[in-house]
């Protein structure tokens, strides 16, 4: 073990997948875990006394998520460096994160891979940006974003509801909702509900 080892801490709802994170830490010289949490505020409860140089965040827990978390971490601890654990490559969901002070992001896929490089890139000053991450944000950083309302929206609709129940629920017409749904798929480029809840989900934008 070095002198001044990285510390990290590791955030995630999955005890089986801290565990494996732990396996990879402590076979390193140079880093050690200094603690663990399955959600949000427990990592924010425990961050003073842990005092990491590096915190792995999952973005999706019970309770306090991971941008909320991160957004909360990086006004407090503006020293802590934030690396995104995620499954997913979508593009609005990595720039929520990255806006809310991560320094860097990772597709828990790669991180049998990658995960040794990107703790000590992070913690080093740099980003880790996944290049398909990377693409995806690029690709979509020219397109128009979709409004809260049609976040909102497109969230009922994926929830099954038809029309009509969406637009009682808002207290606006269904011709509304219509027109929502139409400016919703011209922005996505689908042609219908199931394939704009399908883009919107692997993109971030929704949660299934």
């Amino acid at each position: 073990m070095t002198a001044n080892p990285i510390r990290v801490m590791i955030v995630d709802d999955h005890p089986m997948l801290r565990d494996g994170v732990v396996g990879s830490i402590t076979r390193q010289s140079d880093m050690i875990v200094v603690a663990e949490a399955g959600d949000g505020a427990a990592a924010i409860a425990a961050i003073e006394a842990a005092k990491p140089d590096v915190v792995l965040m999952d973005l999706q827990m019970p309770g306090i998520d991971g941008v909320e978390a991160i957004q909360t971490i990086s006004r407090d601890h503006p020293q802590v460096r934030i690396l995104v654990l995620t499954t997913y490559v979508g593009d609005a969901k990595a720039l929520r994160a990255l806006k809310a002070g991560a320094n860097g992001y990772l597709l828990k896929s790669a991180m049998r891979t990658d995960l040794i490089d990107a703790i000590r890139a992070v913690h080093g000053g740099g980003r880790h940006i996944p290049p398909e991450v990377a693409t995806q944000i690029a690709v979509h950083a020219i397109g128009d974003a979709l409004t809260e309302r049609e976040i909102e929206i497109l969230s009922l609709v994926a929830a099954g509801n038809p029309n009509k129940r969406i637009a009682w629920r808002l207290g606006v017409s269904e011709d509304t909702v219509k027109a929502h749904l139409k400016r919703i798929f011209a922005k996505l480029g689908v042609a219908d509900r199931t394939h704009a809840v399908t883009v919107a989900a692997k993109r971030g934008i929704i949660e299934l």
